[in-house]
């Protein structure tokens, strides 16, 4: 051992060769099982966590070994006593971690994978859905905030390609002898056919609220084409896919509806609140996918939307969750 070095010596608080303060630094990736509670019902789930800190210009490094150590102190104390939302899990260690690494701030994210037991449109088979909860929350001496996420999957029938669709299945019927009021008639009974995208929408919610995650799987769900499921019988597929084709939408309305549903069903959220939905399409007659986003506080969308003018302002979401409680 070289002369000088102690083991005891804390080299993460000493003076970095570089005086550079750094956003963020953490671990990413620490897998846990968790008991979260949404509504009555409680489940253990394996969850991800990732942590970061800020890191100032007079410090190396941050204690990365004591992460671990630190999710499994607040794991035990809150979750062995009470199970808890998923924000609020997030929330507690942000807060043990700011105490104990002496940080200015903390961020802390949970994603666990959810089952939701529900039923089949028509036949009501009971079937099991897994859909991502998600939990994010900062924490400071000023204060803390969190946000609660879902990830929901379903499907998106595109109605550029339908419109192409109807409007040559017109041609096609005026060339054969139909009447111009029976060829509108038919293609308003017919469902017209165009291509499938498979769509996962992200809502996320950030409030002091306790707000049921079930809910925000029904908006998520409910802002594209149609819903999903892994079990289908022949009615149940026969009922997704007109239902879809009957309600073709862009990947800009899903994003749109998402946002309007969620301050419709919620009304209760403050101005001060703040909502992102994110809307990513995978293609199936294209080699790139599509996305489409939007954030802000709940004033900020709720303006925009009685007014139909445009948000001077977008919130992103780092700055809502850096932005101090009394704004």
């Amino acid at each position: 051992m070289p002369d000088g070095v102690k083991l005891e010596e804390d080299l993460q608080a000493a003076l970095p060769e570089i005086a550079l303060a750094l956003s963020r630094a953490g671990v990413s990736g620490v897998q846990k099982a968790v008991r979260i509670r949404r509504g009555e019902a409680e489940t253990v789930m394996a969850a991800v966590v990732d942590c970061t800190v800020d890191l100032a210009a007079d410090q190396k490094g941050v204690h990365m070994s004591r992460f671990p150590e630190l999710f499994e102190e607040a794991i035990d104390l809150v979750v062995d006593k009470e199970a808890l939302l998923v924000e609020v899990l997030a929330e507690h260690i942000a807060s043990r971690i700011v105490e104990r690494q002496g940080a200015l701030r903390a961020e802390v994210s949970i994603r666990a994978h959810w089952p939701i037991r529900r039923r089949t449109p028509v036949t009501r088979l009971a079937t099991q859905e897994m859909v991502t909860l998600c939990g994010i929350a900062a924490a400071s001496e000023a204060g803390t905030r969190r946000a609660v996420g879902v990830e929901a999957t379903g499907i998106n029938a595109c109605p550029c390609a339908q419109g192409l669709v109807r409007n040559r299945a017109s041609e096609r019927l005026l060339d054969a002898g139909f009447e111009a009021d029976d060829v509108e008639r038919i293609l308003e009974l017919v469902p017209i056919a165009t291509h499938n995208q498979r769509g996962r929408q992200t809502l996320f919610v950030g409030s002091e609220q306790d707000l049921d995650a079930v809910t925000l799987v029904e908006i998520a769900e409910r802002s594209m084409s149609a819903p999903i499921y892994d079990l289908l019988k022949r009615p149940d597929e026969l009922f997704v896919v007109e239902h879809a084709h009957l309600q073709p939408r862009f990947v800009e309305d899903s994003v749109r509806h998402a946002l309007r549903d969620t301050l419709a069903m919620l009304p209760e959220l403050k101005d001060g609140d703040f909502l992102l939905s994110r809307q990513v399409n995978v293609e199936t007659i294209h080699t790139h996918d599509v996305v489409a986003e939007r954030w802000g506080t709940v004033g900020e969308l709720r303006g925009e939307l009685e007014t139909g003018t445009p948000s001077p302002r977008q919130t992103t979401l780092a700055g809502w969750l850096s932005s101090d409680q009394s704004s």
